[in-house]
């Protein structure tokens, strides 16, 4: 295994692959010129690349611990200074990317970055570990309309139903690793509420991102038939969720990219 392939494989590829589907999204949906939709796809794609590694960064000696061969840094395949330094340069470039576009686009950037980071590096074992998602995916919209001619901050109802998907997706994301988490004493929200206790939260917050999904879009039909296919979910993942925690997560991740689809063909009311 080389070292970019050693890289990609800690960034965490399938988290990182969604969020940068819905920034990609989420300009379609603004109607950002296409300059600037590559512009926001690249700046998230290394906002996500950036905090992925970090995150592998911080836990190798953990993940070393607990016999990860499947993690390369704990492994041994990429140094720890290696992977820190590729993740610094990833995130610088994403701030500079993101300030071509505008100060509102710059700003959204780094509260997604810093979200990231600060999850990484301090509160990934809190309570607040919640507040990194919630911050951190209420800025995503703003990326997108931050690009526009006129650039702004995007509507409360993108905003509020971005922070409700991103706290169903941290809430989703540890399921997989719940039990080795709680072995190796990491107790953010997550493994404090157990796995019954993601899945319940997860099963309420779908429901109340579709909400406001809709009723941002003004009732529009296609936000409305997102947001019943949210509702629809709820069920699902709690019966997916107790079989495969791996499966809830990706069906929370299905449901946001339905979620982003109907904003897009729904010509960016939202926002």
């Amino acid at each position: 295994m080389n070292r970019v392939v050693a890289l990609l494989r800690s960034s965490h590829p399938g988290p990182t692959i969604v969020v940068t589907a819905l920034g990609t999204g989420l300009a379609f949906a603004a109607d950002a010129a296409p300059v600037a939709v590559a512009l926001i796809t690249a700046a998230v794609l290394a906002n996500q690349l950036s905090i992925g590694i970090a995150n592998d960064v911080v836990d190798a000696a953990r993940d070393r611990a607990a016999g990860r061969r499947d993690k390369p840094i704990a492994a041994g395949v990429v140094s720890r200074r290696a992977a820190l330094i590729t993740a610094l340069v990833l995130a610088a470039g994403s701030l500079a990317l993101a300030a071509t576009l505008s100060p509102v686009a710059l700003v959204a950037d780094a509260l997604l970055l810093l979200g990231g980071w600060l999850y990484d590096l301090a509160l990934k074992a809190a309570p607040a570990s919640a507040l990194c998602y919630l911050v951190g995916f209420a800025a995503l919209p703003s990326i997108a309309t931050g690009a526009l001619a006129e650039p702004r901050i995007a509507g409360l109802g993108a905003t509020v139903a971005a922070a409700l998907l991103g706290l169903a997706a941290h809430l989703a994301n540890v399921l997989p690793d719940l039990d080795d988490d709680r072995a190796a004493g990491v107790r953010g929200l997550p493994q404090r509420l157990g796995r019954r206790g993601c899945l319940i939260g997860c099963a309420v917050l779908l429901p109340a991102t579709g909400v406001a999904l809709a009723l941002g879009a003004g009732g529009h039909p296609l936000a409305l038939a997102a947001a019943a296919v949210a509702v629809l979910a709820a069920p699902a993942v709690v019966i997916v969720g107790r079989r495969s925690g791996r499966g809830a997560f990706r069906l929370v991740m299905g449901v946001a990219l339905v979620l982003v689809l109907a904003l897009v063909l729904a010509g960016g009311a939202l926002l």
